[in-house]
């Protein structure tokens, strides 16, 4: 399959989804000192902003659910490159804004694309590369979605300090565009996730109308009342249409998102619960503190009194790649609540000008969101199969973008009408993000004493092959229903090493590398040709969850999100090269081993199996765009102790140095 000179390498894997990431969260924060330049350059009014800013974060929440529907039916690592272009078009559009149409235009796209992004990326990220990897993604999702949150505050008031705009605004462009690079350069063909999932029209209308008019709703509160109808009936209305999403997904044969999985299991309720009061109830610490601030201080002075929350974000998401395999991740979320309700009591203090009390409330605040969301993101996933794992994040990414985005102008509207002033009515949405962090912990504690769940340590290994969660999660309140059934304890089967078999130690057998494709059917038929003597032979598909790595060769569809359907499709892509193998006249037998990169796959199969020799068919490269392309031979040449047999197509073999001093 084709892929890029990076694919299957986890820092470039990682770099790529952090430099997808960043842009728009960043930006989004960054924006409140740039709203009066930016309205004033491009003469938009404050509601036209807020507009702006409304349908961005709405095309946030609903690309989460399109993200998943596309997963189903198209190439999913395609889609991601659709994605990254999309996110390189929004950003050069808003950058260059010349009207505010072009403005909003590009702005929506940027939230789109975003997070289109982060649910196509999570899947192959999480569960695409070994265990050992898992804590890093931890950080780095951490780090992405709320070290970009808490480093925004400060940049946008860097940039607004200049009274200009753009500067920062291009450097966004620029980070997409690299973005989009690297998702070229880590590209490896994946087909889509699951063909026979339905295409369900339903849901996605619900969500987009739902989230376009309740964020438009929101949005309205610049220059409207609450009671009034062009605020309410949007906002009332759109709430309820993602009610009726919940409801309808809930109740689906086969739904879009795994609503009924999640809302009948203790653990993610409880996770989920968590993430969105903590994203409620951030906003008050954060976005109308800020306003405050701005009275007194200029806007890079505001800003480095956020700088302390970035601090704490990274802090904390280290913390959490270190519990992230520890009994300690569920205690992790009640911690960040307790620093978040700390952290807005001193803000309250702060207020409107306290400047040491404000740099250690920033901090506290930092802690708290790294310890809350993405751990209870986790924590939820990791209560269902690894197949769900994209459909989880999908579901907190959407219900959270609601939490969070809508509540900022709602607190933001009655922070500025209340009678006592700005100062007052920010003081007094503080106190309301306190009690809800408050609630927010009393909420995760109760569901786990009445469910009768209890912290326990995450069995990884069973969790990323995709045999069962990582953890048991009994039913929602199952302390206080009755007739619920016990929970079954499945057993993991033993692994058995390989089996070495018709070859001797000092002439082991052939291996041939296998991915499904005719030009590795031509590579054994080529080889046959080449090799004077005919002898035993391994074919071996190495695959990955997420992104495959290989054509499945049969005819039945398969989840690539699910472990055991890849493994068993990469079986059946093995077994058929070992038929190709036997016809060729070789006596052949298959395996498929999981690994990443593939190279690193096809030289661990043959140490494993003492190989004398390493058949391969490199992929044609033609073009500009060929140039950019991996090759897994190549890797394979450069890295294999064992000689390498290299076949161009419909020509004959080519020797790597090692083999041409050997006999064949």
């Amino acid at each position: 399959m084709r892929q890029g000179p990076l694919a299957g390498r986890y820092p470039a894997v990682a770099a790529m989804v952090t430099l997808a990431l960043i842009p728009y969260l960043a930006l989004s924060a960054a924006m409140d000192p740039l709203v009066p330049i930016i309205a004033e350059q491009l003469h938009m009014s404050s509601q036209a902003m807020s507009l702006s800013s409304g349908l961005g974060n709405a095309a946030y929440a609903v690309g989460t659910v399109l993200a998943v529907q596309f997963a189903q039916h198209l190439p999913q690592r395609r889609m991601m490159l659709v994605y990254a272009v999309l996110l390189v078009v929004g950003s050069v559009l808003a950058a260059a804004a010349q009207n505010g149409g072009m403005f909003v235009c590009g702005h929506v796209l940027q939230g789109l694309a975003t997070s289109m992004l982060l649910i196509a990326a999570a899947p192959p990220l999480t569960i695409g590369f070994p265990r050992e990897n898992l804590r890093h993604t931890a950080v780095i999702m951490n780090m992405c979605v709320f070290g970009a949150v808490a480093l925004g505050p400060f940049i946008g008031g860097i940039q607004a300090e200049s009274h200009a705009w753009r500067p920062l605004f291009w450097i966004i462009a620029a980070i997409a565009l690299v973005a989009l690079v690297m998702a070229a350069l880590t590209f490896e063909d994946a087909p889509p996730a699951d063909l026979d999932a339905p295409r369900d029209l339903t849901a996605i209308g619900l969500a987009s109308v739902g989230c376009a008019a309740a964020f438009v709703g929101a949005s309205q509160l610049t220059s409207h009342g609450f009671a009034d109808l062009a605020v309410s009936a949007p906002m009332l209305g759109g709430l309820a249409l993602i009610v009726v999403l919940i409801v309808y997904q809930f109740r689906a044969r086969r739904p879009l998102l795994t609503i009924r999985t999640m809302l009948t299991s203790s653990i993610p309720v409880a996770g989920v619960g968590v993430a969105l009061f903590a994203a409620a109830a951030s906003v008050a610490a954060t976005a109308l503190t800020a306003e405050v601030f701005l009275q007194t201080f200029s806007p890079v002075q505001v800003g480095l009194i956020y700088l302390p929350e970035l601090g704490g974000a990274v802090v904390m998401a280290f913390v959490f790649g270190f519990v992230i395999s520890r009994k300690a991740m569920h205690y992790l979320p009640l911690l960040g609540m307790a620093l978040l309700a700390a952290g807005i009591l001193l803000f309250r203090m702060s207020l409107p000008a306290n400047q040491p009390l404000a740099l250690v409330a920033s901090a506290l605040t930092g802690l708290a969101l790294g310890a809350t969301v993405a751990p209870a993101l986790f924590v939820a996933g990791f209560s269902l199969q690894s197949n769900s794992l994209q459909r989880v994040f999908a579901i907190i990414e959407l219900l959270r973008a609601v939490a969070a985005f809508m509540v900022a102008p709602i607190f933001a509207y009655f922070a500025a009408s209340a009678s006592g002033g700005l100062a007052q009515g920010t003081s007094d949405a503080l106190w309301i993000g306190f009690w809800l962090a408050v609630g927010g912990a009393a909420f995760g504690v109760a569901i786990y004493a009445l469910s009768g769940a209890r912290p326990q340590a995450p069995d990884l290994n069973r969790f990323l092959d995709g045999e069962s969660p990582a953890w048991y999660s009994p039913p929602l309140l199952a302390r206080i229903r009755r007739g619920l059934p016990s929970p079954a304890v499945a057993e993991r089967a033993p692994v058995l090493a390989p089996e070495h078999q018709g070859a001797s130690a000092s002439e082991g057998p052939v291996l041939i590398a296998y991915d499904g494709s005719e030009r590795a059917a031509c590579a054994i038929r080529q080889a046959a040709a080449q090799l004077s003597t005919l002898r035993d032979a391994v074919v071996v598909c190495v695959w990955q969850p997420a992104d495959v790595g290989f054509i499945p060769t049969g005819a039945g569809h398969f989840d690539a999100d699910q472990a055991t359907e890849v493994r068993r499709a990469a079986e059946q892509t093995a077994a058929h090269g070992a038929r190709l193998a036997e016809a060729a006249g070789f006596t052949a037998r298959s395996v498929a081993i999981e690994a990443a990169p593939t190279w690193k796959g096809v030289i661990e199969a043959a140490n494993r199996h003492h190989a004398s020799l390493i058949v391969i068919g490199p992929h044609r490269r033609s073009g500009w765009l060929g140039h950019l392309e991996g090759s897994v031979a190549a890797s394979v040449v450069a890295h294999s102790p064992t000689p390498v047999l290299v076949v161009p197509e419909q020509t004959g073999a080519w020797l790597s140095p090692e083999l041409e001093r050997s006999p064949a």
